[in-house]
Order: structure tokens, then sequence, then C-alpha cells
């Protein structure tokens, strides 16, 4: 997954769109919350593998996650 602004933005978006709170989702992807919290501020990324789960947990696409929808 790309490192970008835009990223982090729509992560935390959907995030909030599916009414979890960034430890709810911590836990639901299986990672610490300062994971969550570092992608929605833009200083890392996550892994492919994570960032399907990531897209499982919110119940989108990871190419909607990613933005490529």
């Amino acid at each position: 997954m790309p490192k970008t602004k835009a990223f982090s933005a729509r992560l935390k978006n959907l995030r909030a769109q599916a009414g979890l709170t960034q430890d709810e989702l911590a836990r639901r992807v299986g990672v610490r919350r300062l994971s969550v919290s570092q992608w929605e501020c833009g200083r890392r990324a996550p892994s492919l593998a994570t960032a399907r789960r990531i897209a499982q947990a919110l119940g989108v696409s990871v190419d909607e996650l990613a933005g490529v929808t």
C-alpha cells in the first residue's frame, strides 16, 4: 500500500463510516492501535496482507481502500 496522505485520509474516513474506533479496527485486523494511528497519520503504510484484512474489517474492497475505484 502506498504511503500517501490520500490513503491516510481514506482509511480514517472509511473507519469512521464503519463506526469503528482505532482500537476496534486494530482488534479486528490483529494489530496494535498504534499501527492504525500511524497509518492514519501517514507515517507508515500497511502491508498488502494487512490491507486485505483492513478492507475486510471495513466491508470494502482493497481497491476502494487504496483509492483505485
